[in-house]
This record gives structure tokens, C-alpha cells and sequence, in this order.
């Protein structure tokens, strides 16, 4: 998880995360099953804020896609590439579960108007247009939209989590503050203490190490 991310969410991110692992921890193979969610949390995490949902409401959407996904492949279900990529097949998991959320605001004003609903003139909220919104045909197209952006954006910061294991904390901050922060050289030389050439070694390692990450997620899960 990266260290930029609130205290606040690290704790929700670590309770869901520990949450979800007592729900499958009679199921096979923990270790790639904690891999899946570090790996997707953030995407399906930040489309649900997207999409109008309240923070624990999206994690909440978090788990019990992950949990979806687990199901199924316990039953045999598992993702079939000749019907599509596991891209859509994520989104569309992901988007019935969002789904879901709004239908428990719509049972519960309560927690509706916590998380922004309207009431109409009768006082009743008006919840049902968001879940009827997520069927629209338009409002599918601009979901396809928000999951793409996000799609690619949460395979750049997964790999930039594996690399900054792999390299050492000098080169990772070399290629932060040039790269991410886009410091011009000679800031970094001087503000950090390093050599011009460590600055485009680590620029180069660092950076190639990030591409064959993304490119490995890419093939993994087209």
C-alpha cells in the first residue's frame, strides 16, 4: 500500500483486508488469494468513491468482490478468456456489487443520507435512479470509462510496489523525486546528495524494472 495514502484508510485497508482472509481461510492457496487483493483493492476501491459510494461503503464493495471472485472459482466458475478479458470481467463483478451498496441505502435512509441521498418531496430518497443509472446504457459507457483510467493508473502504482522491493530505498527516492515528482536533475542532485549518474542509473533501472512489472500484469490479466 503506498505510504502517500491517510492513516485512515491504511487502517480500513487493513481491516478489510484482514476480514476478507478470515472469511476464505478455510479455502485453498491464502497467499495468492492475498496477492489477488493487494493487487486489485485500489481499482475497485476507487471506482466504487467514483461511482458516489462512501468510503466504507467501498470497502465494502472491495471485499465482497474479492469474495465473488473466490466463489466462483471454488465452484468452478472461474474466468473464461474466450468470452472476454479479465479486465471486463473484474468491471462487471465489481459493478453488480456497487449495485448492491445502493440498494442497502436505498432500505436504509439512515445511512442514505449519510452518504448524500436525496429525499423527494414525500420524503422519500431517491436511490433506485442510482441503481437504475448503473444499467443505463450511457451511464455503463462512463463506468467502462472510470474502470480504464483506473485500470491502468492501479497497474502502475501495483508495480511500483513490487519494485520498490526490489531495489534499495536511495534508488527508489532517486527515482521518485526525477521520474514521479518530476524534479529537474540538478534538484535532485543537490537536495538528495547524489551523483548526476545516480540519478540516470536509477532512472533507467528503476524504470525498466517498472515497465517489465506493468507489462507482466498486462499479459497476467489482459
Amino acid at each position: 500500500m503506498s505510504e502517500s495514502e491517510s492513516p485512515k484508510m491504511k487502517e480500513a485497508y487493513a481491516r478489510t483486508r484482514m476480514s476478507l482472509i478470515e472469511r476464505l481461510s478455510d479455502w485453498e492457496d491464502q497467499k495468492t488469494w492475498d496477492e489477488f487483493y493487494q493487487t486489485y483493492w485500489r481499482l475497485i476501491y476507487s471506482v466504487s468513491m467514483k461511482k458516489g459510494l462512501g468510503a466504507d461503503e467501498a470497502f465494502d464493495v472491495v471485499q465482497e468482490t474479492i469474495l465473488s471472485v473466490a466463489k466462483q472459482w471454488k465452484k468452478g466458475q472461474k474466468y473464461d478468456p474466450a468470452k472476454g478479458s479479465f479486465k471486463t470481467w473484474l468491471m462487471n463483478i465489481t459493478r453488480w456489487r456497487i449495485a448492491d451498496q445502493f440498494r442497502k441505502k436505498q432500505r436504509n435512509p439512515a445511512a442514505q443520507n449519510q452518504s448524500g441521498g436525496t429525499p423527494g418531496a414525500d420524503g422519500e430518497f431517491r436511490g433506485t435512479a442510482t441503481i437504475d443509472r448503473l444499467a443505463d446504457e450511457g451511464e455503463s459507457e462512463a463506468l467502462e470509462r472510470i474502470w480504464d483510467i483506473e485500470w491502468r493508473s492501479n497497474l502502475s502504482a501495483v508495480a511500483l510496489d513490487k519494485v520498490k522491493k526490489l531495489v534499495s530505498p536511495k534508488q527508489f527516492q532517486i527515482f521518485d523525486a526525477y521520474v514521479l515528482k518530476d524534479w529537474a536533475a540538478d534538484k535532485v542532485k543537490s537536495q538528495l546528495g547524489v551523483s548526476m549518474a545516480q540519478v540516470y542509473l536509477a532512472k533507467h533501472r528503476v524504470g525498466g524494472l517498472v515497465k517489465k512489472e506493468i507489462e507482466k500484469l498486462q499479459k497476467d490479466f489482459a
